[in-house]
């Protein structure tokens, strides 16, 4: 009887667990299973044979054993479906993912790789996967690709310009100023003045829309809560240039001499006003005497040199043809920019003579051509070493080897009085559009004060010139008008 085939009374409850039964004596029948194993194959399947002892596992260990093999094949069916899914990107709807998805939550799974549903333990026919009802592919696991691979150790300490998506930027970061980030990011905008105007700019429209909190002052919460979450999102950006650095450092000085009880709408207005005052004097009104000083210093009949395109020395040009002097030019480009091209076409307009080179091939014949060198600047270090764009070195070497001048144009909004700089590894830019896995090109290099035989700034000097080592002195003049 079945009571006696399983050990079992009659009566036991279905949901039991039993042992798998004993095979029945040689030339007989085999007997039936009980109730329970029936309606329950997995558990027969799974059941331990009793102990050659005689001994049976009780209730409670057979349930947490059932869950601990039931836990085991969840992971090894997670892990055969990670692994499919890195063989195979993007599987079709309703395949292997499915499958395992399936075969991970069906109770009818069987044991020794052996798969069926519920439907076909019970005799009705299986169904073959249907896809999702959302119509979405199952997800892919993506690998992100690092853009700093190619760049060797040594210069791992350099940054690099990325785009920062917006939803990654802070709450409190304002729109203007994420606008102003992925023109850096991008490079739209390049120039180190002209990314600071942006960013003054941007900055006046976080100013009008502050509202200071309740029990708070404007001089205490516009700096950490305000204006700090725009920098670092800025910086995320693009590292910032010097002159952004010093134009920020004078705007925090600035809200920090407002007095605690200071109206909101009152130091809002100063604040904005100080903004429009800095644009204009050192910005706009420093282009205009820094080009009319270097102007100054060209002579009819004379041959300088540049080297890509640059502001300041595009309107030093321009501004001499219109005093009515004649003078030839030659442009080395630089070949990774292309903006010397644009300065060519622009000179030859105003009716200029103009000498091309593409890149920096054949410079020692350009510069023994030359008379002087008129160079562009990205910054000016506190020992007089000048950052420009990478190739500047280069050129300023050549000419001062034939001993001629070399000339640099900087406004003193770009000047570092704190920081010194012997080599271009120290304060430098990974060009985002020149790095791959083979390469990579900063963006600046450094040249010695010694090949500047002196630089122009808005600052009035009886010859023109300033001594590249006397930036300090020029700042402090700067500061205290009353210093000889």
């Amino acid at each position: 009887m079945a009571s006696e085939a399983s050990g079992a009374p009659v009566g036991a409850p279905a949901s039991a667990p039993a042992p798998a039964a004993t095979p029945a004596p040689a030339g007989g029948n085999r007997q039936p299973t009980t109730a329970a194993a029936a309606a329950s194959p997995t558990a027969t399947a799974t059941a331990p044979a009793p102990a050659s002892s005689g001994s049976q596992l009780t209730p409670v260990q057979l349930k947490a054993k059932a869950k601990a093999e039931k836990a085991a094949r969840r992971a090894q069916v997670k892990e055969t479906r990670d692994v499919a899914a890195l063989a195979a990107p993007v599987p079709p709807a309703g395949g292997a993912a499915s499958d395992a998805k399936g075969g991970a939550k069906g109770k009818g799974k069987q044991q020794d790789g052996t798969q069926g549903t519920g439907a076909q333990a019970q005799g009705r026919p299986a169904h073959p996967h249907r896809p999702s009802m959302s119509g979405r592919r199952p997800s892919i696991l993506v690998v992100e690709k690092d853009v700093r691979s190619g760049i060797p150790e040594c210069f791992s300490h350099v940054p690099m310009a990325k785009r920062m998506p917006a939803s990654q930027a802070h709450k409190d970061v304002h729109p203007a100023v994420l606008a102003v980030g992925q023109e850096m990011a991008t490079f739209a905008i390049r120039d180190s003045i002209a990314r600071l105007e942006a960013t003054l700019l941007a900055f006046k429209k976080v100013i009008e829309s502050y509202e200071t909190p309740k029990g708070n002052s404007l001089s205490r919460h516009f700096v950490p809560h305000a204006l700090n979450p725009q920098i670092e999102y800025l910086t995320e950006c693009r590292p910032m240039c010097f002159s952004m650095g010093n134009a920020i450092r004078l705007l925090k000085a600035k809200v920090n001499k407002f007095d605690i009880d200071t109206p909101e709408d009152e130091a809002k207005e100063g604040l904005l006003g100080a903004i429009d005052v800095f644009i204009k004097e050192r910005v706009m009104l420093a282009e205009f005497v820094i080009a009319r000083n270097a102007a100054a210093i060209i002579k009819d009949g004379e041959h300088v040199l540049t080297y890509g395109r640059h502001r300041l020395v595009e309107k030093t040009l321009l501004q001499a043809s219109e005093d009515g002097k004649t003078f030839e030019v030659s442009i080395v480009d630089d070949p990774y920019d292309g903006g010397g091209r644009e300065l060519a076409k622009a000179l030859r307009h105003a009716g200029i003579r103009v000498f091309y080179s593409p890149n920096l091939g054949g410079l020692n014949a350009i510069a023994h051509r030359a008379t002087n060198a008129l160079l562009g600047a990205e910054a000016i270090f506190a020992n007089g070493s000048l950052q420009a764009p990478a190739g500047t070195a280069d050129v300023a070497m050549a000419v001062s080897a034939q001993l001629k001048k070399v000339i640099a144009l900087c406004e003193t909004i770009n000047f570092d009085r704190e920081r010194i700089s012997v080599d271009a590894l120290t304060y430098n830019e990974v060009d985002p559009e020149r790095n791959t896995a083979e390469s990579f090109r900063l963006l600046f290099d450094n040249t010695r004060d010694k090949y500047i035989s002196g630089v122009v700034t808005e600052f009035e000097t009886g010859s023109g010139l300033s001594p590249a080592q006397s930036i300090l002195a020029l700042l402090r003049k700067q500061e205290d008008p009353t210093i000889a």
